[in-house]
């Protein structure tokens, strides 16, 4: 992973929760396919809090290491080397990026309530977008469920599914519709919602081939939900402009926890093909074996140098940042596939099995081309945008380089291609 100009904290933080994943988290993994159980992974977070590896990505100020998202990127990925390694460490989605949302849009109160208790890991939390049909999936502008205003705060009513992390949370970020007021555009509102609220009601529970994400991604009902005015998120109506704040770093670190666990399923293959004769040859000398290698380094690499530029971009520009994370993710998310899906198949009959983890690995991130936006939609919003900026360069006098009216250009000999005709 690209380590060269890492700061030396960081490059200390980095090698140490590299230590601690390899030394503390992958003796102690369930078998494949199942999930950590509560009390092993609450040892599990005691140990990486005395290890000082604890949330690298949450402030100083609530416990957390500090690390500047341009720098998430390694210590990431060292921890998505183990698939449990996220949670342990408290860097999983979604309360990973609840925490960034929080503490960069919430009121002190509101940093106080929730973000202290998230970063501790004595919460957790959800993030209510995602809605059963005709509400909103990949396009947010479908968004059904609403919040109206009432003496001092608002009452929520909606139905959201796929909530995941629902069955864990003591508290869920819900995306609502509201109507012009006090001011205030009508349009999106984030409010911060207890889930032990009156009318909170966690229903169907979805069964997904995924298992890393802890508590689940069931249906969640809102049901005459009353929260105080000091439950807005940001303020009334701004909800879409600042799920930007969040929806861009939370895809990409999906990225980078991912790129950790291909890194993993590589590293598995290479010692198979290290080892395994097979018609005479070492694996590693046989050409098809060299080729699934280099593929899977070139996909890990191509996927480590686009991650590192949209984590450095989001600092700097945060909506040029967003929508280059579109690009990271659909490009990661199929990279990291490939990787994995190539790791099975060098290593044969194993790889299908419990005995090694790869086929579970390959549920995991087979859901992440789906998650935060099909791959689909990123690559509609990606060609938008590349057309629409061609446009605005033409339109300032760029020369539109299709024009087949143009004279053609002369040969090496200075005539135009007409003359030698």
């Amino acid at each position: 992973m690209s380590t060269v100009s890492l700061p030396a904290e960081i490059e200390d933080l980095r090698l140490r929760t590299r230590e601690f994943i390899r030394g503390t988290v992958m003796p102690a993994e369930p078998r494949p396919g199942a999930v950590v159980p509560e009390a092993l992974l609450e040892e599990l977070r005691a140990a990486a809090k005395a290890a000082g590896v604890f949330a690298p990505h949450a402030p100083r100020e609530y416990g957390g290491q500090g690390v500047p998202l341009a720098y998430w990127s390694p210590v990431f990925q060292e921890a998505g080397y183990s698939l449990i390694g996220p949670s342990v460490l408290n860097c999983m989605a979604p309360d990973e990026g609840n925490m960034h949302m929080l503490h960069l849009i919430g009121s002190e109160e509101q940093k106080r309530r929730y973000l202290a208790p998230l970063v501790s890991g004595e919460a957790r939390s959800c993030f209510g977008m995602t809605e059963p049909h005709p509400g909103a999936g990949s396009d947010p502008a479908a968004l059904r469920s609403s919040a109206a205003k009432v003496d001092g705060g608002w009452l929520i009513n909606g139905h959201k599914r796929f909530t995941s992390g629902a069955n864990n949370a003591t508290f869920c970020i819900a995306m609502v519709r509201t109507d012009a007021v006090a001011g205030a555009p009508a349009g999106a509102t984030m409010l911060l919602v207890d889930m032990d609220a009156p009318g909170v009601r966690i229903g169907e529970q979805l069964h997904t081939m995924d298992r890393a994400i802890g508590g689940g991604h069931p249906h969640v009902h809102f049901e005459d939900v009353f929260v105080p005015d000091a439950a807005v998120l940001g303020a009334p109506g701004e909800g879409f402009r600042y799920a930007q704040v969040r929806l861009g770093p939370a895809r990409l670190t999906h990225c980078m926890r991912w790129l950790g666990l291909a890194r993993r399923s590589l590293d598995i293959a290479l010692d198979r093909t290290n080892r395994r004769e097979i018609f005479g040859s070492v694996m590693n000398e046989l050409g098809l074996a060299q080729e699934m290698i280099a593929q899977s380094v070139i996909d890990i690499e191509t996927s480590d140098a686009i991650i590192t530029k949209t984590a450095a971009l989001l600092e700097t520009d945060a909506k040029a940042g967003s929508a280059l994370s579109s690009v990271a993710k659909a490009h990661t998310s199929e990279a990291v596939y490939r990787v994995i899906d190539r790791s099975l198949q060098l290593c044969g009959g194993d790889g299908v099995t419990d005995r090694l983890p790869l086929a579970s690995y390959l549920n995991e991130v087979r859901a992440f081309r789906i998650y935060d936006g099909s791959n689909e939609t990123h690559k509609w919003a990606i060609a938008r945008r590349a057309s629409a900026g061609r446009r605005r360069e033409t339109e300032r006098g760029a020369p539109d380089l299709s024009d087949v009216s143009r004279p053609a250009p002369a040969d090496d000999a200075g005539f135009p291609a007409e003359a030698k005709a």
